[in-house]
C-alpha cells in the first residue's frame, strides 16, 4: 500500500516518467554521466529542450547536475528509477512474448495463537 502522505510526490516522479524525451535521457544517464550537449546529441534534440527535460527530471528528484568550469554534468539521483524503468520493460517484453507476469506470493499470514486450558 502506498503512505498516503508520499502519494504526491509519488505522482509527480511518475509524471516525470510519462515523457519519451525524460525516458531517453534518463536511459542515457544510466550508462554514466553527460553533459547536456552530450545528451541533446544521443537524444536528436536542441540544448534548450534538453535543458528543459532535465529541470523536470531535476525538479522531480530524479537527477542532479554537478558544475565543472563552464558545464553542467547530470546524474541519476534516485537510484530506484534504473529499477523501476527496468520491471515496466521486462514487463512490457514478456507482454509481447505472450508470457504471463510473474506471480505474487501470497502475503504471510501470522500464526494463530491458542490459548491452552490450564487444568
Amino acid at each position: 500500500m502506498l503512505d498516503p502522505e508520499l502519494i504526491p510526490q509519488v505522482a509527480e516522479r511518475f509524471k516525470a516518467l510519462s515523457d519519451p524525451v525524460r525516458l531517453r535521457l534518463l536511459s542515457a544517464l544510466m550508462e554514466r554521466e553527460r553533459t547536456v550537449g552530450e545528451l541533446a546529441l544521443l537524444c536528436a534534440k536542441r540544448q534548450p529542450n534538453v535543458s528543459q527535460q532535465l529541470a523536470s527530471l531535476a525538479h522531480a528528484g530524479l537527477v542532479a547536475g554537478r558544475r565543472e568550469g563552464q558545464r553542467v554534468y547530470y546524474r541519476i539521483a534516485d537510484p530506484y528509477i534504473a529499477r523501476i524503468c527496468s520491471a515496466v520493460c521486462d514487463g512490457l517484453a514478456r507482454e509481447a512474448r505472450g508470457e504471463a507476469a510473474p506471480r505474487r506470493r501470497p502475503a504471510r499470514r501470522p500464526a494463530r495463537v491458542t490459548e491452552v486450558a490450564r487444568g
